[in-house]
């Protein structure tokens, strides 16, 4: 499958089922995001992969998971994030989002479902799983295989035409 296609199938899973993820698999997506460009390739990303009983109940408690059967927690190191001399811009959420992006599609590309989770407060998140100081929530991504009963959300499919995204200068 090319890339387009494997873009355009891609949805995000809101049935998964309780089927445990092959360890080669996530292994395959997590190499996906560790080799995502960065910002001046300083790779501020971290992924916590919840798995465990324990910790998938502790992410289900401060955002919505669909029962996933592995989340990734993905963060970033400010410190180690790029700041812009000019503006102060941190790269840190862009860079957490490239990766989850790269980690996404391989997810697709080994028949695993995903869904994009932002729905939590950070500070809790941090809380919660005792993360170092200045390691920063961006996401969860949420993995697993679907159910019967799985299906792309009535707008999966509605896109705006290219003229709207596309503007020559």
């Amino acid at each position: 499958m090319d890339f387009l296609e494997l873009a355009r199938n891609r949805y995000s899973e809101r049935s998964f089922a309780q089927t445990p993820l092959e360890e080669e698999k996530l292994y395959k997506i997590l190499e996906a995001g560790r080799i995502a460009p960065t910002a001046c390739n300083n790779q501020p990303q971290r992924f916590y992969v919840l798995k465990s009983k324990e910790a998938l109940a502790k992410a289900a408690g401060l955002t919505y998971t669909y029962n996933a059967a592995v989340v990734i927690l993905v963060c970033y190191v400010n410190a180690e994030a790029w700041h812009s001399p000019f503006d102060g811009f941190c790269s840190g959420d862009m860079d957490a989002s490239i990766a989850a992006s790269s980690m996404m599609f391989e997810a697709e590309n080994v028949g695993i479902h995903t869904i994009w989770l932002r729905g939590f407060d950070a500070a809790k998140v941090q809380d919660a799983f005792d993360l170092p100081s200045g390691t920063v929530p961006s996401l969860m991504l949420a993995l697993g295989y679907p159910t019967e009963k799985s299906k792309p959300h009535k707008l999966h499919g509605q896109r705006e035409p290219m003229e709207e995204f596309v503007i020559e200068l």
